[in-house]
């Protein structure tokens, strides 16, 4: 009996390091549009390419159905799931409030070792704002994000702002397009007085750069939508 069950265990942790490769490729794929809205996901494929059986691969897109993106079709058959722009202005609502929360926290509770990590952050990308990668841009404003919220000590807002930023990955081509790939000097601008407001704890100020600051990035969003919104946008 024994030997069995200690013989089941690494097919087990095999499996589920499977399962766990299958889903981070296939939603950073997803996220970064690699596999755009509506595309159809091929099962069979994805094993062939991930060299892997198709139970792994169905456990993640239970997965990424439960998180939305994907959709799985009344023929069985699995896409990629269409952005919802209809209801786009319920995202915002909720990621203005955790670029608030946790601003306003970290102005309260950081600690020197968080400012080196957040302005390490931010150099980062600055690097990538200068380098007009827009992949980089959106990885390591996520990073300079996180660092913020993790200074707030409330992990549960930094578990859901990661999650909010994770699902903007989709949505902020849009905003880099709508300044032509090449974002102005501003906005590394707003992160830094953002920072300088953490650094003085003073939670009022952070509280209303953050706000000024999604303000503008839905604002920016919103209106290039509305300017775009009988022409084809590349998603």
């Amino acid at each position: 009996m024994m030997d069995d069950e200690q013989e089941s265990l690494p097919t087990d942790r095999k499996r589920g390091s499977g399962v766990k490769l299958a889903y981070d490729i296939l939603r950073n794929e997803i996220l970064d549009l690699v596999l755009p809205p509506g595309t159809p996901i091929d099962e069979v494929q994805l094993a062939e390419r991930l060299a892997m059986s198709r139970t792994p691969i169905r456990e993640a897109l239970v997965r990424l159905a439960a998180e939305g993106l994907v959709t799985t079709l009344t023929n069985r058959s699995t896409i990629v799931s269409n952005i919802d722009f209809q209801n786009l202005h319920t995202f915002f609502d909720a990621i203005t409030l955790m670029y608030r929360v946790t601003t306003r926290l970290a102005a309260e509770y950081r600690t020197d070792g968080d400012l080196a990590l957040i302005r390490a952050r931010q150099a980062d990308y600055v690097g990538t704002v200068r380098a007009e990668d827009e992949l980089g841009m959106i990885a390591t404003n996520r990073d300079f994000h996180i660092a913020i919220a993790e200074a707030g000590r409330n992990p549960y807002y930094t578990a859901l702002f990661g999650r909010l930023l994770d699902e903007g990955r989709r949505i902020m081509p849009i905003y880099y397009a709508s300044y032509g790939d090449r974002l102005p000097e501003s906005v590394v601008a707003e992160h830094e007085a953002m920072i300088a407001a953490i650094a003085a704890g003073d939670v009022a100020t952070a509280d209303r750069l953050a706000t000024a600051h999604a303000d503008r990035i839905v604002k920016q969003i919103q209106t290039f939508i509305a300017r775009d919104r009988r022409q084809a946008i590349d998603l």
